[in-house]
């Protein structure tokens, strides 16, 4: 059979249909709806294996089952149906603004929970992990995988909490893990008053790309430590700044850094060496 010659309008074609798919898609992700998607792509997969071996009762069975599931989704998951169509009715489908809107929400959370434990003079280490996996530090710490909360943060480092001891290290919107001891910083030159928390910040950003907040419960600051290098005193303005950065993505990663590196000049002091947390 001859292969048809194809038109500049069947990529076009291709692509909106790509395009609307990949959107609705984000619409039932975290749903109960995805977690059907996921298993009707499981039985698909299973039914043309078994197609193709000629397992004829599999097949049979599944190709029931699967009609019978069609038919049976508008029904049990009416509510999230209702709200697909509602989002496109606003005109979510289009618009890459949730995005922007997810990043402000996420960079609230996490904002608030630093503010709390600076102004209660609480120690804390947050890890915000990028591009390098940081597995090998939290494969034994204490598992997560829950979503990002002021309220789960603080109660993390809360006094008396079991895993308050060690970092808590997130990968964008979720906190992987808690309790998890990093690599200590290798540099000689530091002043003996920088405490385990600053090393460990500086530790983990010298073998990685990752990003360390640190808040001092002696001098209720918090600090930043990147590439090997650390900022102590942030405010919140600059803090909510960083973390909009990070949680948009996007970014390169080399030039995040010196950008607000830049923007702490005169602001705040560069590595100064006086800190005893």
């Amino acid at each position: 059979m001859p292969i048809p010659d194809l038109r500049w309008q069947d990529f076009l074609d291709i692509f909106i249909i790509a395009f609307i798919v990949y959107r609705l898609l984000l619409l039932v992700v975290d749903t109960r709806a995805m977690q059907l998607l996921k298993g009707l792509f499981v039985l698909a997969a299973v039914a043309v294996v078994a197609y193709f071996l000629e397992l004829k009762a599999l097949t049979w069975l599944l190709s029931r089952l699967l009609g019978a599931l069609f038919i049976a989704i508008p029904i049990l998951f009416q509510p999230e149906l209702r709200r697909v169509l509602e989002e496109l009715g606003r005109g979510h489908l289009w618009r890459v603004r949730e995005i922007q809107e997810r990043a402000e929400s996420l960079a609230e959370e996490l904002l608030r929970a630093l503010l709390y434990l600076q102004g209660h003079r609480i120690g804390a280490l947050v890890v915000l992990q990028k591009n390098t996996g940081l597995k090998e530090v939290w494969r034994s710490a204490v598992s997560l995988r829950a979503a990002l909360s002021q309220e789960l943060l603080v109660s993390l480092f809360w006094p008396g909490n079991p895993l308050h001891d060690g970092a808590v290290i997130l990968d964008r919107e979720m906190v992987i893990a808690a309790s998890c001891y990093l690599p200590l910083t290798e540099k000689s030159d530091l002043s003996r008053w920088y405490g385990t928390r600053h090393r460990a910040a500086l530790g983990v950003t010298e073998i990685s790309d990752a990003l360390a907040l640190v808040v001092s419960e002696e001098r209720g600051e918090v600090s930043l430590a990147v590439n090997g290098h650390l900022s102590r005193g942030l405010n919140e303005d600059q803090i909510r700044r960083l973390l909009l950065h990070y949680f948009r993505g996007g970014e390169k990663e080399s030039s995040l850094w010196e950008r607000f590196r830049e923007e702490l000049k005169g602001d705040v002091d560069l590595e100064r060496t006086d800190s005893r947390e």
